[in-house]
Parts: structure tokens; C-alpha cells; sequence
């Protein structure tokens, strides 16, 4: 494991800049005489994690446990790394949810339970649990197809962050739009409310990994194993 510092600091800052906006901006749209929107909350949350993943990916980039455990599943981060990213994802979260509850009115955080998802009345938990793991396979598939493959375009987070938002849009007033449970971790921390949580960590996790998974074995491009990697046989 190799400076696990740097990587700590980078997912940290990625991960509290994204509860932080993205959480302002929910918070703000339960203000009436400001006219925030769904589309202003998906455009704040897309807007700030291309920023955040295109300053940072050359160090990390996750910001999101899904994320990074897909990676793992994938072989393509260390345990222990893997270890330190969900930890400075989830520290994080909470600590930009606390940023909040200190700077913005009382009323205005509780209402918004801190700028977190919420699940509609409208939809089942089955429901909800699909919604949350179709929107983080998109995110972790567009991930691996613009940030992972050697082969993609060079966009930066831009794509990533486009993903995000399209998905907001899509389910954002059914589940919130989570699709990372560190995102959903850190509010529910600072409101002490947990509904659905359970939902929040487990559908993106089986999302991303899904994504991985499938990206990491039909798309990718594996080089030929060498002629010499076969059986070892003794000589005769």
C-alpha cells in the first residue's frame, strides 16, 4: 500500500465537496421562495463530481463506496487501499453533513433531513432497491468506460459527472438519487435519521459490482497469456 495519506486526504476532500454542494442544494430546494429545482439538484451534484473526480484522478477519484468496491471486485485496487478510500469516503460525508447543520438555519437542515435521500411513499423498498442499483450500474459503467479502459476518451470527470446527473433526474424524486451510501451515510449521521439505509448501502454495492464486473470482462481488453505461463512439466 502505497501513500495511503494522499489517497485518504484526496477521497476525503472529493467525497465532502459532493455531500457539501450536493446537500445545499437539496436543502435549498425545500426553500419555496428560491425556486431550486430537481434539475438545479442534478446539475450541482453532476457540476462538482466532474470537478472533484477530474482534479483528483490521477490520485483516486471514487468518492463512493460502490465505486470502490467495484474496483476491488476487479482486482484493481489493493484491500487495504480499498480499506482507507471507504473510510476517508464515509469520515467525509459526515463531516461535510456537519458543515451543513452548522451553516445553514435549524429548520431548513431538519427539513431536508441534512441534505440527504429520501425514499417516495410512492414506490415499494423492492422498487426502491432496483432504482438505486440500476442508476449506480450506469455510474460505474460509464466510470469504467471513460476513467478505466485504456481505450476511452479522455474526458476527465465530465462524462462521470453527467451519469450522476442523468440518474438524479431519472429517480431523484423517487429514492433521492443516491447511488453512493457514503452520500446517504453522512446525512442520515448528522439528522439522525436512517430510514432506509439499509437500501442505500446495498443496491449501489450490488450495482457497481455488477457494472465492474461486466465492463471488466467483455469490453476490456485482456493481453494474451504468454506461451511460457502453461503447465510446468519436468523434464524428461
Amino acid at each position: 500500500m502505497k501513500d495511503p495519506l494522499r489517497h485518504f486526504a484526496a477521497e476525503f476532500i472529493g467525497i465532502f465537496a459532493l455531500v457539501f454542494v450536493g446537500g445545499a442544494a437539496i436543502m435549498l430546494s425545500k426553500n419555496s421562495g428560491i425556486g431550486v429545482g430537481l434539475l438545479e439538484v442534478a446539475l450541482a451534484h453532476g457540476l462538482i463530481l466532474a470537478i472533484m473526480v477530474t482534479a483528483t484522478m490521477r490520485i483516486s477519484g471514487h468518492f463512493n463506496p460502490a465505486v470502490t468496491i467495484g474496483f476491488l471486485v476487479t482486482r484493481r485496487i489493493e484491500p487495504m487501499m480499498a480499506g482507507v478510500y471507504i473510510v476517508a469516503q464515509v469520515i467525509g460525508a459526515m463531516a461535510a453533513a456537519y458543515a451543513l447543520k452548522g451553516l445553514f438555519p435549524e429548520a431548513l437542515f431538519t427539513a431536508a433531513r441534512g441534505g440527504g435521500q429520501v425514499i417516495s411513499l410512492d414506490i415499494s423498498s423492492t422498487q426502491a432497491f432496483f432504482a438505486e442499483l440500476i442508476a449506480t450500474f450506469f455510474l460505474v459503467f460509464v466510470i469504467f468506460g471513460s476513467a478505466v479502459d485504456p481505450q476511452a476518451p479522455r474526458v476527465g470527470g465530465f462524462a462521470i459527472g453527467l451519469a450522476v446527473t442523468a440518474d438524479i433526474l431519472a429517480i431523484g424524486p423517487l429514492t433521492g438519487g443516491s447511488m453512493n451510501p457514503a452520500r446517504s451515510f453522512g446525512p442520515a449521521v448528522a439528522s439522525n435519521v436512517y430510514e432506509a439505509q439499509v437500501i442505500y448501502w446495498t443496491a449501489p454495492i450490488v450495482g457497481g459490482i455488477l457494472a465492474a464486473v461486466l465492463y471488466d470482462v467483455l469490453f476490456l481488453r485482456h493481453p494474451p497469456e504468454p506461451v511460457d505461463h502453461g503447465a510446468v512439466r519436468p523434464e524428461a
